[in-house]
């Protein structure tokens, strides 16, 4: 495998914003604090991307290790064709995937969760539709997702409500909480999360809908506590 991978087929050409094309030249000057700033932003994630192809953490920091060398030995190759960060961790994906196929532990990303995370799994809990047997209000709600207008602003950014997001984050399957985190945490798009995670643009959807509603629904159930 090469150190740098130049960009995957069909995917969109833009030109990297303003700071982001600071922030390369500088790279690309030997910039220290420049470096610094990228470690800060994106070390913690992509080792936890890591961690998903690797059994142990020391594996994962090895590898990040790897991808920082590969990004500093390609920045003058890197062409601007996807985000720097997505070229970073489609370098970090690749070299993860290796390496957990070298540890018989890959498994396509796709196929990660747990046993009954399956096309079957109800995004909603069934027990808040109307059941066939109520005629032409079957299948309606019988319990609406509650409002939350009327709860403060300052409630929903509380820390300890951030935390309990965190938290319900955390229980998800390993393919939905990556995608959630992502796409709504790191605000990543899903044309970079497909092309690092190696996913069709509907499996991405898919997760990132699941993920959402068990988030919504924990969500709910806090807020609704007195």
């Amino acid at each position: 495998m090469g150190a740098v991978d130049s960009g995957s087929v069909g995917e969109r050409l833009s030109t990297p914003p303003a700071e982001e094309l600071h922030l390369i030249e500088r790279l690309r000057r030997g910039d220290e604090a420049a470096f610094a700033t990228l470690i800060e932003r994106y070390h913690t994630l992509m080792i936890r991307l890591a961690m998903i192809y690797v059994s142990r953490h020391a594996v994962a920091e090895e590898v990040v290790q790897e991808t920082w060398l590969a990004v500093l030995q390609g920045l003058d190759r890197f062409e601007g064709r996807s985000s720097l960060q997505t070229w970073m961790f489609r370098i970090l994906a690749n070299r993860a995937r290796t390496r957990g196929e070298r540890e018989g532990r890959y498994v396509p990303f796709s196929a990660l969760g747990d046993a009954n995370d399956d096309t079957s799994e109800p995004t909603v809990d069934p027990d808040r539709f109307l059941s066939a047997d109520h005629g032409h209000s079957a299948h309606h709600w019988a319990a609406r997702p509650a409002s939350w207008d009327a709860i403060p602003e300052d409630r929903f950014l509380a820390q300890e409500t951030r935390k309990y997001i965190q938290d319900a984050i955390a229980t998800l399957p390993t393919n939905q909480q990556t995608v959630i985190v992502l796409r709504d945490v790191k605000g990543w798009t899903s044309e970079e999360v497909c092309n690092v995670l190696s996913i069709s643009e509907t499996n991405q959807r898919v997760l990132l809908h699941r993920a959402r509603a068990k988030v919504r629904a924990a969500l709910e159930h806090y807020l609704s506590e007195v």
